[in-house]
């Protein structure tokens, strides 16, 4: 038996989500059928973690155990046709057996784009949360440094979570601003890319992190706040939920 790690890269807009739903759709069972057809095994594929329905991957690791004999070099040309096209999968390597995707894990990075122009682009728009209004951007950085460092998220977590613990460790958190597309001489700022990283993130908790933080921006909420609403540990306390389009798995580290 061999343990094949892969790389997928996904366009999330149709799928119900990374992991296997009673609905189907989603991206786990596009792989698995990819597998059967190619290999006529039945196998469970475990991924790095789960993205949300409409949410994108960048690089989403995933591992399965095989009894193919095909060469590793052939396994991603040979998927991918036998995939959707918004599914790619990038890399593929043979680990140990007892490498796991997920428990594996050290690091894993989200980023969150916000198109803050007044008008939205065309071409990034599944892809992007259009928000043309004003945004303080220095306060909106300034409200990330209180989520840094290992907290309660609870705040920041869907009221559906079933985690027993929803303590995790926040080790990078910044924006950076890309204005190359910014009319000048016009309200335009750009686009704005969050990046998150830590060791585990909760179900919905970095799409909970851009709605309060776009309050924050819209000058609703002062940055401190943030701090207050780490440590009521009610998700009462923190903002809206913001759409999942704008949001990206990034990418996975291990050891």
């Amino acid at each position: 038996m061999r343990n094949l790690l892969m790389t997928v890269c996904y366009d999330g807009s149709n799928y119900y989500g990374f992991q296997t739903q009673p609905g189907g759709n989603t991206i786990q069972d596009c792989l698995e059928a990819a597998i059967r057809n190619l290999t006529g095994e039945a196998v469970k594929i475990h991924g790095s973690g789960r993205t949300d329905a409409g949410v994108h991957a960048r690089q989403q690791p995933f591992h399965f155990i095989t009894s193919s004999k095909i060469p590793v070099e052939r396994w991603c040309l040979a998927l991918n046709m036998r995939l959707p096209a918004d599914i790619r999968v990038t890399s593929a390597e043979e680990v140990d057996l007892e490498f796991h995707a997920r428990r594996s894990a050290k690091r894993k990075t989200y980023r969150y784009a916000i198109n803050a122009n007044r008008v939205p682009d065309v071409f990034q728009r599944s892809y992007q949360l259009h928000h043309p209004g004003k945004l303080d951007v220095t306060a909106m950085q300034q409200g990330l440094t209180y989520l840094i460092g290992t907290h309660d998220y609870t705040s920041f977590a869907s009221r559906h979570s079933t985690k027993a613990s929803h303590v995790r460790t926040v080790d990078e958190a910044r924006i950076e601003l890309d204005t190359s597309l910014a009319i000048p001489g016009t309200r335009d700022q750009g686009v704005i890319h969050l990046y998150i990283s830590g060791n585990g993130f909760l179900q919905h908790m970095v799409r909970i992190i851009v709605g309060t933080l776009l309050e924050v921006g819209q000058g609703k909420r002062p940055p401190g706040q943030m701090k207050q609403i780490l440590e009521a540990k009610d998700r009462k306390a923190a903002g809206p939920t913001a759409e999942s389009k704008g949001l990206m798995l990034w990418s996975v580290e291990y050891e």
